[in-house]
């Protein structure tokens, strides 16, 4: 094994949640921009394509018996609904990536992140907090980390920080700013 091989951190998924409208897909956005490594999951839903979208790329678009067999068969990581339709995660493709050494990170609601923890209790939860935002002491608690979104170009690069670390050991959610 060369130095390099022992410098690299493992593979993770990282789940980065907050409250609504907290910016969560400008800051991954930015983040796959820096640390192209890192791996988006692509979710699978039942809802129509928008126009632009790319199939497969953008999300697994799926009549409802499809997304019907992918809950039967457990092949969601976690999955909810929005309005009539239904979104979700596919397990294997997440799976796949750690596998080959790629960290994953997921944006997903408050909800989807703790269901997400309780079917990969290895998962690391990151709160995107926007400024004034105090969360519930309890809710806190579920979270490795909690990273400030005063600034998205900000937040984005201690993020990147995250993921390109080893961080073996969960540290103590804060709120910073």
């Amino acid at each position: 094994m060369s130095t390099d091989d022992e410098a690299r951190p493992a593979a993770r998924l990282t789940v980065l949640t907050g409250p609504s409208g907290d910016g969560r897909e400008s800051v991954v956005e930015l983040i796959r921009a820096r640390f192209p490594s890192v791996w988006r999951p692509v979710p699978a839903t039942t809802r129509p394509r928008c126009p632009g979208e790319v199939p497969g790329v953008d999300r697994l678009f799926l009549d409802p018996a499809a997304f019907d067999r992918m809950i039967a068969a457990d092949e969601l990581l976690e999955w909810s609904r929005v309005g009539p339709y239904r979104r979700g995660v596919p397990r294997e493709a997440v799976r796949a990536r750690l596998a080959e050494g790629r960290p994953v990170l997921l944006p997903l609601d408050l909800p989807g992140a703790l269901a997400v923890r309780a079917v990969w209790p290895d998962a690391r939860l990151v709160l995107l907090a926007p400024p004034a935002y105090r969360p519930d002491p309890a809710v806190a608690a579920a979270f490795a980390h909690a990273v400030a979104h005063d600034r998205t170009e900000r937040a984005a690069e201690e993020l990147v920080g995250l993921l390109g670390s080893s961080f073996l050991a969960p540290a103590q959610p804060r709120l910073s700013g």
